[in-house]
């Protein structure tokens, strides 16, 4: 995983003045471009715009200064649509308009990224490898902002949705567990390099009834192996901190690799938001040697 993260990084400092195919990175990575972009902002501490972002206006600070390039010409080199949207983003980035970069003394740069991998002695993380045959995911479903850290409030507004006879409906369909409410996204947007997009969430429980489910969404899910992580603290925060060593630990050092499939989740009792259950279900498969 690790070696394909800097493959796709190597992909994208070659196309940063022409356009970055989101396919050739899905191709590289072995992962669709959203678990792309999230594993690279748990790693890196920054969002894939703003990384492409940041090294295009490095990238033009160089051409301005030791190349000769006009204002004009790196606008277009690096893919903006007007010279006035580069010259906000640029001295925005680096304090100072790019016309003033010839005669300035005090210049930004960005480097390229590189991942590495760090063992961290004494770090558990508790999961499980379940094999589960095909099931429906069964509930209400919306589509949302993508947002990586904090509570997405139309998440909230959906769960606000729902009302007490259809939660009583959903419950009556379950029939594996968690034998709880679940919350699941899919449908992640593409043509996107930016945490910009949106995805379909759903709130409703899984079953592997063949019955008439009414007014509500379902979503079938094939037969496929899960790796379950679970974990117990502040909510959410612990449980986003929990994906984020998924990326930067387990995945780069485990023989596993992720597949397309809905992301599952899940919380205990919520009485006591500093001390919430959970768990994340993500759909794996064995690396190829």
């Amino acid at each position: 995983m690790l070696k394909s993260l800097n493959e796709a990084l190597e992909y994208i400092e070659a196309h940063l003045n022409d356009e970055i195919d989101e396919k050739e990175i899905e191709k590289i990575t072995g992962t669709s471009i959203y678990h792309f972009r999230r594993i690279f902002s748990f790693l890196s501490g920054m969002t894939l715009g703003e990384y492409i972002r940041n090294r295009k206006l490095s990238n033009a600070t160089f051409d301005l200064q030791n190349e000769g390039m006009s204002v004009t010409e790196a606008a277009f080199k690096y893919g903006y649509e007007s010279v006035d949207g580069f010259s906000r983003a640029f001295k925005e980035w680096s304090g100072i308009s790019p016309s003033e970069v010839k005669k300035s003394t005090r210049l930004k740069a960005f480097p390229k990224l590189s991942f590495q991998l760090t063992i961290k002695g004494g770090i558990d993380m508790d999961y499980r490898i379940e094999k589960k045959e095909s099931f429906k995911i069964v509930g209400k479903k919306k589509r949302v902002p993508i947002q990586f850290k904090g509570i997405n409030q139309e998440i909230v507004e959906l769960a606000k949705s729902i009302t007490p006879e259809q939660r009583e409906k959903l419950r009556s369909y379950a029939d594996m567990e968690p034998f709880q409410v679940v919350n699941a996204s899919f449908n992640f947007d593409d043509g996107c390099m930016e945490e910009k997009g949106s995805l379909d969430h759903m709130i409703g429980y899984l079953t592997t009834k063949d019955v008439d489910f009414e007014e509500f969404d379902v979503v079938k899910v094939p037969a496929l192996t899960w790796a379950i992580f679970s974990s117990k603290g502040p909510f959410p925060n612990v449980m986003q901190e929990t994906w984020a060593k998924i990326a930067s630990e387990w995945l780069p050092s485990s023989d596993y690799e992720l597949v397309e499939a809905p992301n599952i989740s899940f919380t205990g009792d919520l009485s006591d938001m500093n001390n919430v259950y959970s768990e994340i279900w993500f759909a794996v498969k064995k690396k190829e040697k």
